[in-house]
């Protein structure tokens, strides 16, 4: 499957627009208290548990997208936007959600 966050994906055409597809994950507010109770791995300026969450999260996210798009028949998704967002939670906790959209296409030579 192809992913570009351009509008075009050379040397290929785009021989059909399927429609918009979108992925989401949302990381509970734990995420936060096991990235502050592990600000020991921070390092330079980074958490390494914190990233790997993250990561993990945009996979997802991004799997979602994939299997949306593969059941329009697709093979590909161009103009990817991927967004990172805090949820404030009425409790005063906060969640983390990861979304993922772009246009599956069906493309020459893929």
């Amino acid at each position: 499957m192809l992913i570009s966050t351009t509008s075009t994906v050379q040397p290929h055409t785009v021989e059909k627009y399927l429609g918009l597809v979108s992925g989401e994950a949302i990381l509970g507010a734990n995420v936060f208290k096991d990235f502050f109770a592990g600000i020991r791995d921070v390092l330079g300026g980074r958490s390494g548990s914190y990233e790997k969450v993250l990561r993990r999260a945009k996979q997802e996210a991004m799997e979602d997208m994939l299997d949306q798009a593969r059941g329009l028949g697709a093979n590909g998704v161009i103009g990817v936007d991927l967004d990172y967002q805090t949820i404030q939670l009425q409790d005063g906790g906060a969640m983390m959600m990861v979304s993922v959209s772009g246009t599956a296409v069906r493309v020459t030579g893929a």
